[in-house]
């Protein structure tokens, strides 16, 4: 893009999508001096439990008015309704509402100079010079925009437009499909549900190869399932989750559905100018279903990315926002992948998962790399016990 044929609405990057990932991104580039615009499609809030790590609080300066929640301790259910409960220890894991979470993430980035704008993504073209023009439409009947940049970052979900649009294979990642309800919590706390634990349903009948959960947010609370099983009906099996928990006659705020990727994608650029993140890049942890911190740091990943493909003009900069993410969860990412496709095959593999989930050493190691979001190796002994452990329950997992 020559300086002559720049024109108003011309962007230095276009950011699609204005959750975790987006407005991360959107904030980072705009702090950095870079004319952003953020373009979110608006009046969407995603199911989620809504937890965020100790990490994630400080890495990204979440200020504490916006944790609804803090929890500290998990409660795994088996499918015979063993209980084990799960102490946090020292600190807390948060809880937002994505509803005002997401907002005030976009908000911030617009405070740190990225421009916002609500719209539909439709198509990324080019112009006569190469250069991106990104079409986009102010609600599903309204007038096609165009706006010019040197840089896309698409952030817009599993099922992303800009992914769809730009990367061979985009899109097109297997996904869990999430469902929740927001109701409001009960007047006390009682032994079903407790403002200051999560609690983890591993039984079959609530999902066939995932879970479902109960997350507190203070005032309401996140009532939610998951599968693959696209035939599984996910509504029913939160009315009975809420059934058997004594919750089915709190009130219901609002109900949302959506697919959650478990599988990185293969590439995230183009190798010319666009670049994906967060949900759009696949980057939910398996297993857990975790995805917040994780779009959070996959957005900032992108936009370092991008930063140096604008500073050098080198199109191979962009790679760097896969490979640094990758380099630093991908490890991660395999372990629960592996433990997603053995645990949660059967109740019998899910009775005896629960039943590894009270062992102290698995408890201290699993709290120690969530908070931290990274693996712990401070005790080799333990995690000698636990491989040990791991093959005993693996081998009468398979008798």
């Amino acid at each position: 893009m020559t300086e002559s044929s720049r024109l108003a609405g011309d962007f230095d990057v276009v950011v699609v999508g204005g959750g975790p990932a987006g407005a991360t991104a959107a904030t980072d580039l705009a702090r950095a001096g870079r004319h952003v615009l953020l373009l979110d499609r608006g009046g969407r809030i995603k199911p989620c439990g809504g937890a965020i790590p100790p990490r994630a609080i400080e890495d990204f300066a979440i200020p504490d008015h916006l944790l609804v929640g803090k929890a500290r301790s998990a409660r795994m259910v088996s499918p015979s309704n063993t209980i084990v409960d799960m102490p946090v220890g020292d600190g807390f894991v948060g809880l937002v509402d994505r509803e005002t979470f997401d907002e005030w993430l976009r908000a911030r980035s617009a405070l740190a100079g990225a421009e916002r704008r609500t719209g539909i993504f439709e198509s990324v073209e080019r112009d006569p010079d190469g250069c991106a023009v990104v079409v986009y439409r102010e609600g599903r009947s309204g007038e096609a925009r165009r706006v010019r940049a040197k840089s896309v970052i698409g952030a817009d979900g599993a099922r992303s437009g800009v992914a769809r649009a730009t990367l061979k294979g985009g899109g097109k990642t297997p996904c869990v499909f999430a469902y929740h309800e927001i109701i409001a919590s009960p007047s006390g706390d009682s032994d079903a549900f407790d403002r200051s634990r999560c609690d983890i349903y591993y039984q079959g009948h609530l999902s066939p190869d995932f879970y479902a959960w109960i997350f507190p947010h203070g005032d309401t609370a996140s009532i939610g399932v998951g599968s693959a099983n696209k035939g599984f009906p996910l509504r029913d099996a939160v009315e009975r989750l809420r059934a058997q928990t004594g919750l089915d006659g709190c009130a219901t705020i609002r109900r949302e559905g959506a697919p959650i990727p478990l599988k990185p994608l293969r590439r995230w650029d183009n190798g010319r100018d666009v670049v994906v993140a967060g949900d759009a890049a696949g980057v939910v942890a398996p297993a857990s279903g975790e995805g917040i911190y994780y779009a959070m740091a996959g957005g900032r990943h992108a936009a370092d990315a991008v930063e140096t493909f604008l500073a050098t003009g080198n199109a191979r900069a962009l790679r760097r926002a896969r490979r640094a993410f990758m380099r630093e969860h991908g490890r991660v990412f395999w372990i629960l992948r592996m433990m997603q496709h053995f645990w949660y095959r059967s109740d019998k593999r899910r009775e005896r998962f629960v039943t590894i989930c009270k062992d102290p050493d698995v408890q201290h190691l699993t709290w120690q790399a969530y908070m931290n979001k990274r693996l712990v190796r401070a005790r080799p002994m333990a995690h000698v016990r636990i491989f040990w452990k791991d093959v005993r329950h693996l081998l009468g997992s398979a008798a």
